[in-house]
């Protein structure tokens, strides 16, 4: 069994560089007609559809999915706390925010006021751990970062053996018990018209 990760399509924040976090922030007018030209690859439409419930990511499933997509409250983005909302950048300059690049985080990263890594692992996995057939997972970035942290046993201290990228998915499959790394990204591919 093989799930594919793909991240939500792009909206106001992340063009302005904001953390959303739990915030219900939906998809630009201009991702949305852009992401109307996508579909999945045909070896994965046969695969169900999984999505967060904010807008940004079940719509987004529910643009390239073209069939039902299934919610779960479990994959709703990492509470970010007094981060959400505020730039990155701003954040990184700031030492007092305590913010820092993923590459510096640990399990026991938590924003203030917001929810640690360990946390997030602790809700998202048992949803993953329970799926019986191949699924496509649309959520956020940091949801797909503790999956793959998983998968790739990487503890979110110096490189991160993966990439995310929008457009493509990830994929991970099942080994036992366990969940590992199979090939390379997958590519959303052009819809036919």
């Amino acid at each position: 069994m093989k799930i594919g990760l793909l991240r939500h399509g792009r909206t106001a924040w992340n063009e302005a560089g904001k953390l959303q976090g739990r915030t219900d922030i939906p998809l630009s007018d201009q991702e949305r007609e852009r992401l109307s030209s996508l579909t999945l690859p045909k070896e994965w439409q046969h695969a169900d559809l999984l999505a967060s419930p904010l807008s940004r990511a079940h719509e987004t499933a529910e643009i390239i999915g073209e069939k039902t997509v299934t919610t779960n409250a479990n994959l709703i983005e990492m509470n970010l706390g007094t981060w959400e909302g505020r730039q990155g950048a701003v954040l990184i300059d700031d030492s007092t925010s305590g913010y820092r690049h993923v590459e510096e985080w640990g399990w026991d990263m938590r924003p203030p006021s917001g929810e640690s890594l360990h946390e997030l692992k602790a809700r998202v996995m048992p949803v993953i751990d329970t799926l019986a057939s191949d699924t496509v997972i649309v959520s956020h970035i940091n949801i797909m970062r503790v999956i793959l942290a998983v998968a790739y046993d990487w503890n979110f201290k110096g490189e991160m053996p993966f990439r995310i990228k929008r457009d493509r998915m990830q994929i991970i499959e099942r080994d036992g018990d366990k969940w590992r790394p199979a090939g390379e990204m997958v590519r959303l591919v052009q819809r036919c018209v």
